[in-house]
This record gives C-alpha cells, structure tokens and sequence, in this order.
C-alpha cells in the first residue's frame, strides 16, 4: 500500500505519488517521471486549501530540492486538474493536456454559475427527478469552482498518437472518449507501463454519464471503443491506475467491464416495458440510499445507458408536454 504523501517507488525512474480526497473515493494516484535531472508531474490533486496546503508541505518535505519540467494532467476533473493552474505557477511548469481537456475544464471555471445550475436543473428535471430532489440540487449549487484553481491561460497540446521523451523513455499518448471529453493516457511500449488516469481502474467502473451540455450524447459507445484499445496492449502491461493499486490483468479487466455495461444495458432495457423516466430506473437500480451528488452520477449513468439502447434501437424516447423524457421498449423490426 502506498503512503500518503510520500514519493513510493513503482519502476526505474517512476515514483508514486497518493493524495487524500474528501469523498468515498479517498485518494488520487499521481506520479512523477524522472526527466534527466527534473521530473514530470502527472495529474496534480483536488483543487481545494487543503490540497494546496498538502502540496506545500510535499514541497517543503519529501519532494524538497526537487525540480520540475512539466505538468501533465490525463483529464479536466477537480481530483486531475483541479490544482493544474495553481502548480504550473507555483512550479514554473507548463501544463499539458489534450485540448477537449483544456477546453472543458476552461469552459467549467469561466462559465456563469447561475447558468451551469440552470442547465443542471433542466437536465435532471428532463430525467424525471422529482420537485424535492432538484430543490436539493438547487440549493447544493455548482461546487465545480469551490474544487479547481482558475486553470492556466495556456497549455501544450496532446493528441492521440503524440509521443513524449520523458528522460530514458518515450510515452505515447493514447487518448480516449467517454469517461471524459479527450482522456489521457500514456504508454510506453518498451517499458510496457500504462499511465491510465481514470480510464481504466482495478475495482470499480469508471463514471460514464451523460451531462447537462450533451444529454443526447453516446459517451457509453465511446467508452466500449476504448476499452476495445486498451485491451490490444501487451498483456504483461503494467497498468497505473488513478485510484487503487497497480495491476497486470488489463485484458481481463476490459472484459469485466465490457460485461459490467453489457448487464447494466439489459437491467435497463427490462426496466423499459413499460415507459420509464430517468429517475424511476435509478430507483429501480440502484438500490442502496444515495445522497444528492451520488443522485446526480447515477442519473448520468442511467441517461448514457438509455442513449446507447436508442441508438441500437431497443428503446424509444417520448417527451410529455411538461418537458419530461420516458423510455420504452421498441418494438420489434417487422
């Protein structure tokens, strides 16, 4: 197991390092690459007082004297870039990232609060979420920015197929939609190391939802694409995970969670029978007690599941007159 805050030693020239997180999901794995006499930053922690603090503290400490050539973050999510903007200053650092990153974590700091909660609301009102539930969300409020330092102005940019020599070796970046806009990832092939962010993680599913600014979208088809990728790597691929512990079984986790949504997309396509609003097939699915920003997840996950079915047309979609989507079986094609 690692150590809180301390540098752990993972392979020749990579380092480990874990930060807490104040969510179920406790901590975030970042990781520093040896860079000649510097080291690569890769993703850079929970963007809150806490999270800067702790970083002084590393400064002063573990990784005092150290000296930093880039900061890379693998996706535009607080517990990946929230600190993106205060590091890069505070290291004299450029950020790199993929541009839908850079964009959408831009978008998420600059837009209107009060906008962003709107479009919220209207989502999950369109979702079937009953009046109590969205004045539970209206009164959370947009907490994006109270969890992110204003991102910086400029980036390098990342695309799929990019290689990066990083000291002794070359990482290829392997991008990926569905969990995020343009995820992040690194692979160096002779090491046989993958730097997979939240891409692909040992224990648990990776969020794939559908969100207020594209509730029409697929990002589910996206995601089985990528694990289709992934699952092409070596099989002796050491796989570095954003939370949890390292692993070798990449293949076979691709295979679980290909599975994992394979059932999800027939619960939901049974709970369709007769017709569904998002809301009514959380309930029906997830049956454990969820608090208002684990709501939220879940209804994401459900809208990208339901998406998916349209598109393969399993189910149809109909809006009521107040607004509100239901789902439905299709009918078979004569």
């Amino acid at each position: 197991m690692y150590h809180t805050a301390l540098p752990t030693p993972v392979a020749p020239g990579l380092e480990a390092l874990r930060l807490p997180l104040p969510f179920a999901l406790d901590h975030v794995n970042l990781w520093l690459l040896a860079d000649g006499d510097g080291w690569v930053l890769v993703d850079s922690g929970f963007g809150d007082e806490d999270g800067c603090a702790r970083w002084e503290e590393l400064l002063a400490g573990p990784l005092a004297g150290r000296r930093f050539t880039r900061l890379i973050c693998t996706h535009s999510h607080p517990d990946h870039m929230g600190l993106a903007g205060w590091l890069a200053g505070r290291l004299g650092v450029t950020l790199l990232t993929s541009r839908g990153e850079w964009e959408e974590g831009r978008q998420s700091w600059f837009a209107d609060p009060a906008d962003l909660l709107a479009r919220k609301l209207a989502h999950y009102h369109r979702l079937g979420y009953p009046p109590e539930r969205l004045e539970a969300m209206r009164q959370g409020g947009d907490i994006y920015r109270s969890r992110v330092s204003p991102p910086p102005d400029s980036f390098v940019p990342l695309a799929d197929g990019d290689e990066l020599r990083i000291g002794e070796g070359v990482w290829r970046v392997l991008t990926f939609g569905g969990h995020s806009p343009e995820h992040v990832c690194l692979w160096n092939p002779e090491a046989n190391i993958l730097i997979a962010g939240d891409q692909i993680l040992p224990t648990i599913s990776p969020v794939v939802a559908c969100w207020p600014d594209a509730p029409e979208s697929d990002p589910l088809r996206l995601f089985l694409d990528g694990l289709a990728t992934l699952r092409r790597l070596p099989a002796e691929t050491l796989v570095l995970p954003a939370h949890g512990m390292p692993f070798h079984h990449l293949r076979q986790r691709c295979d679980d969670l290909a599975e994992h949504h394979r059932r999800r997309l027939a619960a939901i396509a049974a709970a369709c029978t007769t017709p569904a609003t998002g809301f009514a097939i959380v309930t029906a699915l997830f049956t454990r007690p969820l608090d208002i920003h684990q709501q939220g997840f879940a209804g994401g996950e459900i809208l990208a599941h339901l998406n998916r079915l349209e598109a393969d047309g399993q189910i149809r979609r109909e809006i009521s007159p107040a607004g509100v989507w239901t789902f439905q079986s299709a009918p078979p094609l004569p």
